[in-house]
């Protein structure tokens, strides 16, 4: 059940700055990571001022923003419709176990089920964050039998 005190909003132009700076936490505690800011500013900035790219969802507690995700389409063939890949998900520490990914998530799952084409929800987990993992398991989402590939390049 999602908590009324938690409001979920879709992220404007105006929410750059915190969606850019969740990024950044989320890089350098999950993975070690330290994001170029200008590049990560501007793949955000592209996001938000794109729909077809991505939608950001926000969580708002008391007019303070204690979450996002992301969510980008992948076109599944097998089944005709589009499945909505959930990322850059990142709660503020402050606000951590409050409900505030169920929320977002719940929301998502929703907004996404109402719209035509869409069959189903998914998303990648580092395999050491047990904590996260828990918790979409307990949403509901399964573990699958793919392995995640990748090759990747710098940008400019």
């Amino acid at each position: 059940m999602t908590d009324a005190s938690i409001l979920i909003r879709e992220a404007t132009t105006s929410d750059v700055d915190i969606v850019v700076s969740f990024n950044m936490a989320m890089a350098k505690e999950t993975e070690g990571k330290q994001l170029a800011p200008e590049i990560a500013r501007a793949g955000v900035a592209a996001g938000i001022a794109d729909p077809a790219r991505s939608l950001y969802f926000l969580a708002e507690l008391a007019g303070k923003v204690a979450g996002q995700t992301m969510v980008t389409v992948e076109w599944s063939d097998w089944r005709n419709g589009f499945f909505w890949w959930i990322q850059s998900v990142y709660v503020d520490r402050e606000y951590r176990r409050r409900s505030v990914f169920r929320s977002l998530y719940e929301h998502i799952r929703s907004e996404a089920k109402r719209r035509e084409g869409v069959c189903g929800l998914r998303l990648y987990a580092h395999h050491d964050n047990r904590r996260a993992i828990e918790t979409y398991l307990k949403l509901g989402m399964a573990r699958t039998e793919y392995v995640l590939l990748e090759e990747e390049w710098a940008t400019t």
